[in-house]
């Protein structure tokens, strides 16, 4: 019943390295997109945005 011995700076390093991994592929995800894929995605979100607001019940204020 050993255990397997494990340095702690290698580990250390080694984890440090996994999150910077994946942290670089989220920007590579959020800041890699071509201008045109920057102009799509935003004219989706405010089109869902428009609909999203079309579709809401406004409410008196004055209570009746």
């Amino acid at each position: 019943m050993s255990a397997e011995i494990v340095n702690l700076r290698q580990f250390k390093k080694k984890q440090a390295r996994s999150e910077k991994d994946k942290q670089a592929e989220q920007n590579r995800i959020r800041f890699g997109l071509t201008k045109t894929e920057k102009q799509l995605t935003k004219a989706l979100n405010e089109k869902a945005e428009k609909a999203h607001r079309q579709g809401r019940i406004e409410k008196d204020e004055g209570g009746e």
